[in-house]
């Protein structure tokens, strides 16, 4: 019995190591938004600093839940200089910290200057009309 135990947890390792590498918060200089248009769901991070500990609890509230962004299609992009106007900062134009979350459509639907969890976030994806559709497609019974 101990061998088949071990087997079955040695099987869920790659999972395991799968919902890690999923959470990987990408430069938005990096990032054109017609590239990501229809296909993933920007949270955009905007900070003046790396240092600013808004954005650090930020990204550890990111990071808390890879798993649930990462089945709604969600792209983190970061952005810490505002020297560099950035496309993403010249179109969003954020003051300080603030993040702000896309649609897949490119549009802005929710801009917050406090740091959020992941809980709060994905509540907020599922009531996008682009997140329902999607969601009624994926589960059509329960229409």
């Amino acid at each position: 019995m101990k061998p088949l135990y071990i087997l079955a947890v040695l099987s869920l390792l790659p999972l395991a190591a799968t919902a890690e590498a999923a959470f990987v918060p990408r430069p938005a200089e990096t990032v054109e938004l017609e590239e990501i248009r229809f296909v993933s769901r920007p949270v955009v991070v905007f900070a003046d600093s790396p240092n600013d500990p808004a954005f650090l609890r930020q990204m550890e509230l990111l990071a808390a839940d890879p798993a649930a962004l990462a089945v709604r299609d969600v792209i983190v992009l970061t952005d810490t200089d505002p020297a560099a106007r950035s496309a993403w900062r010249t179109l969003l134009r954020p003051r300080g910290f603030s993040l702000v979350v896309m649609d897949k459509d490119g549009e802005t639907t929710l801009r917050k200057p406090l740091p959020w969890d992941v809980r709060e976030i994905t509540r907020a994806i599922d009531k996008f009309p682009l997140a329902r559709i999607e969601e009624q497609d994926r589960h059509p019974a329960g229409r």
